[in-house]
């Protein structure tokens, strides 16, 4: 229970109260935390400091929304695996149409019911900054933790080639008759599912 009230202050956070605004441009400022990462309780970044400016251009039937998310979250080094940080820029659009319709959210398009009074951009908000990280994530060069460098070896062509060798002279008991046989029985299952 606990965790569903911090992802609602999360949400409430997050939320940009739009009724009763005149169509018109608005700027809004969010500072992102912890506490988001936490919410959705991600794997993938450990923690990090965001600063998010969102620009709201307000119509009739839709707001419009540009984003600029830029700070730095914390993550797992893909190197020796030790914390590192992770500079976040990013820039996005976001359409949040207002109808009695329900569309699927998309990343680029919202959907929201006339009668809500405001719209949520926390989804929005973590998606993007995850979606915004690098590939690789790995400290600097010369920046990664010497003692979990040292544990990893790379292997050279010669133990690479005998690896192979060896893994082609050992069958593991499976022959080209079993292979056979598993198509075999993959096409009757289709037969009979027809």
């Amino acid at each position: 229970m606990p965790a569903i009230c911090c992802e609602m202050e999360v949400n409430k956070q997050y939320s940009v109260a739009y009724k009763g605004l005149k169509n018109s441009s608005f700027d809004f400022v969010f500072e992102v935390d912890d506490a988001l990462f936490v919410a959705y309780e991600s794997k993938e970044i450990l923690g990090g400091n965001c600063h998010v400016e969102a620009t709201m251009l307000k119509g009739e039937s839709q707001l419009e929304f540009d984003f600029t998310i830029t700070g730095e979250v914390t993550c797992e080094c893909d190197r020796c695996l030790e914390p590192c940080q992770v500079p976040i820029d990013y820039e996005g659009h976001l359409i949040v149409r207002i109808s009695d319709e329900e569309g699927e959210y998309d990343g680029d398009v919202m959907w929201l019911n006339p009668a809500d009074n405001e719209v949520d951009l926390t989804q929005y908000i973590y998606e993007s900054i995850v979606l915004s990280l690098p590939y690789q994530r790995v400290h600097p060069e010369g920046e990664c933790n010497p003692d979990m460098l040292a544990r990893f070896t790379i292997a050279t062509q010669a133990e690479v080639d005998a690896l192979e060798a060896e893994a082609e002279s050992d069958n593991s008991g499976i022959n080209e008759g079993d292979f056979n046989k598993l198509a075999a029985l993959k096409a009757q299952m289709e037969r009979d599912a027809e």
